[in-house]
């Protein structure tokens, strides 16, 4: 089983694609997580990584669809891969194609984490996180138990990300729509593509992909 996560920043891909993980015994392939990963390996493909992204430009199609490829190549065959970030684009996607036939696979689902964007703003400015152990917080949905204190190590210090500010949230959702929602219309013609609401809880959203990929 094959599938790509769709949704923007902040719509729980993260979080589904490690519960699927953990019940499914699938493999999250992001590409945030693979470029810092290929930048560490002393290979040719870790240093064009490193030369790219030290120079403040953007890593091509082609330097991603080569990670892919590798992570595909050293996967074994009976492990599905969920494509988390990846493809963003039309190019990308047909690239995703040529990559999963070279090795055998096929892309079984596209799921979309719809979000609305009020609530996503709501949801992405008011968290915070402990500054020593990562435990998540929410100024409204999940505060410490005891206030300034960290239930998981009760460290007293937390820290909020800077760019969780409304204006880039928004950004990042005109974003999302110019550049990755365009790729659906490809695939809903396969009729692979499923929407879930986002907005609902983790539990909810988990058993809506389980649902799916039953």
């Amino acid at each position: 089983m094959n599938i790509i996560l769709l949704g923007p920043p902040g719509a729980g891909k993260g979080t589904q694609a490690a519960g699927l993980e953990s019940r499914c015994g699938m493999l999250q392939l992001s590409t945030g997580d693979m470029l810092r990963e290929t930048r560490k390996a002393d290979t040719e493909l870790g240093r064009q990584v490193a030369d790219v992204m030290d120079s403040g430009q953007l890593v091509s199609d082609e330097i991603v669809s080569a990670m892919i490829d590798a992570k595909l190549a050293d996967m074994p065959a009976e492990t599905g891969a969920i494509f988390d970030g990846y493809p963003r684009t039309e190019a990308q996607a047909v690239s995703l194609d040529e990559i999963l036939a070279k090795h055998d696979r096929e892309l079984n689902h596209v799921i979309e984490l719809e979000v609305d964007v009020d609530a996503l703003v709501d949801r992405i400015t008011g968290r915070f996180t402990c500054a020593n152990c990562g435990e998540g917080y929410h100024d409204r949905y999940k505060l410490p138990e005891t206030e300034g204190v960290c239930d998981k190590c009760g460290h007293t210090e937390f820290k909020r990300r800077a760019d969780d500010t409304e204006e880039t949230v928004r950004k990042r959702m005109e974003e999302y729509r110019g550049k990755t929602a365009p790729i659906l219309p490809l695939y809903e013609q396969r009729g692979i593509v499923t929407r879930v609401d986002g907005m609902a809880s983790i539990d909810e959203v988990s058993a809506a992909l389980d649902a799916i990929l039953a």
